[in-house]
Formats: structure tokens, C-alpha cells, sequence
């Protein structure tokens, strides 16, 4: 399943240039990008995800599963969904990304509760700015966070400072992974 899901991250994910045209997040420019959406709201890659990700927190009596609105969003509702049809439910939330302006002015949106486990996933890591937000959010709930995850570490630096406040990171994909697809030499 990972080596499928490499391969649908090249195909229909991945894009290169020489040139560094793509603007990230950070608002600084590179040479490659991940849109990630592409494979996660298909409907292949949510099988994937939503197995790999499964089988790496099944057993951990985790509650929830969400991140940061809307990288987060399919990637946990690919895994609350396979979960149900594995006989082992786990509900998915949304982080918001500031609180709601009216009723409950929640920033998380769910059924999960101060005292409950939870994984924090993200589509992709490049900082780890919105899944730090996402893990802040969650603690400032009382969540408590058991794993972090993501589909694609970028590996520039967010591994390094997610660890920082004390998480271990945990990606389906490497960068490097999917540069193996790519036909230049490296």
C-alpha cells in the first residue's frame, strides 16, 4: 500500500521545476510542491491513507483523529471511515482555524473531549506551523495527544520542530521518497 500510495503522490501530487516558482505557505519559493489534495480527496488515496494510517494507530485506544482545517481534513476523514468498517471507530475532528464566531465560539469541532486521545495529522510538513497550531489547539482542549502524523514530510526542519515541544512525527511519505520517482539525478 505505501509504495501504491508513493506512486499516486508522483503522479498526481508532485510538481517540479528548475526554477523555484511554487510559493509555499511560508511564503517562501521552491522548486517543488505537494498539492496534496489531489491524493487525498481521491478516492484511491483515501483507501491508502486511510488503511496506512489505521493500522498505524489501531490498538492505541485512541478517541479522535484531526488536525488543522483543511489540509487535516480528508486525510482524518479517510481514517475515521475505514475505522468503522474495521469494527474499531474512531471520530474524526476538525481544528478550526480561528474559534467560531457564534454559538459555542469552539476552535474544535467533534466529539472528542478534554481527557481523550487523539492523533494530530496534517497532509504535509514543511515548518510544521499548522499542525503545531493544530497540537496547541488540542492541548488547550485537554486533549490528550497520543501520535502526530502526517502523509509527506518535506523534511525542512518541521520533524525537528515538532519534536522540539516534545512529539515524535510520524509520515507515511518522505520527500525523498517521492524524488526517487523523479528522472534527474540526484
Amino acid at each position: 500500500m505505501k509504495k501504491r500510495l508513493i506512486e499516486l503522490i508522483f503522479q498526481r501530487a508532485f510538481k517540479y521545476s528548475e526554477e523555484p516558482t511554487f510559493r509555499l505557505v511560508s511564503g517562501r519559493m521552491s522548486n517543488y510542491y505537494f498539492n496534496c489534495k489531489a491524493v487525498t480527496l481521491h478516492p484511491e488515496g483515501m483507501y491508502l491513507i486511510g488503511n496506512l494510517i489505521f493500522d498505524m494507530i489501531n490498538g492505541l485506544n485512541i478517541k479522535g483523529i484531526g488536525g488543522l482545517t483543511l489540509g487535516a481534513d480528508p486525510v482524518a476523514y479517510a481514517v475515521s471511515y475505514t475505522s468503522y468498517l474495521k469494527g474499531r471507530p474512531v471520530e474524526a475532528f476538525v481544528v478550526r482555524k480561528s474559534a467560531k464566531s457564534h454559538g459555542t465560539m469552539q476552535w474544535i469541532e467533534g466529539d472528542v473531549r478534554a481527557g481523550d486521545r487523539v492523533v494530530i495529522v496534517d497532509d504535509v510538513i514543511t515548518t510544521g506551523k499548522s499542525t503545531i497550531e493544530a497540537i496547541t489547539r488540542a492541548k488547550e482542549a485537554g486533549l490528550e495527544i497520543a501520535r502526530v502524523i502526517s502523509l509527506i514530510d518535506r523534511q525542512e526542519g518541521g520533524r525537528e520542530n515538532i519534536e522540539a515541544l516534545g512529539y515524535g512525527l510520524e509520515a507515511l511519505v518522505l520527500r525523498d521518497e517521492v524524488m526517487e520517482l523523479y528522472p534527474f539525478p540526484h
